[in-house]
């Protein structure tokens, strides 16, 4: 058996705030159709009752066409989010590798975001030097920023 990954999604209270982010800071592409679900078939997948999602998936940079996606939803329902943490069970952030750390985060706050780190620097045995730090998007998720040098 053979795998291929396809797509990460964040639920998000404004998918299209949050889409805008994406393209905006990340240079992420919007990969039609924008997509408006529902039916038994959702119900089925989800678990959920009377579920209903719109939302679009975005082509990630340096990946091309048939790259991986982050799929960008809002369900008509959602539940809060809890706190976010660098520490937290389950999927823990996103990473983009960027070419000046400092300076894209400043995009990211500008458009929306928010601190949760600061910026470090060190070595890792074996791969080399990296600056890095951890933020958040607007609906809270946290987003890591990372340059290799």
């Amino acid at each position: 058996m053979t795998a291929r990954y396809t797509h990460t999604n964040l639920v998000a209270r404004d998918w299209r705030r949050l889409a805008d982010f994406y393209i905006e800071v990340f240079g992420c592409e919007q990969a039609p159709p924008e997509r408006d679900l529902e039916g038994a078939w959702l119900d089925r997948v989800t678990g959920l009752r009377s579920a209903h999602v719109r939302g679009v998936h975005l082509r990630l940079p340096g990946h091309g066409d048939a790259g991986p996606t982050l799929e960008v939803f809002g369900y008509d329902e959602s539940l809060p989010q809890p706190e976010p943490a660098a520490n937290r069970l389950g999927f823990g952030h996103i990473a983009f590798e960027v070419g000046d750390v400092a300076i894209t985060l400043d995009r990211l706050l500008a458009a929306g975001g928010q601190r949760l780190g600061e910026i470090a620097r060190t070595d890792i045995p074996g791969a080399g030097r990296l600056e890095l730090v951890y933020a958040l998007d607007p609906e809270g998720n946290v987003v890591e920023l990372q340059a290799w040098g």
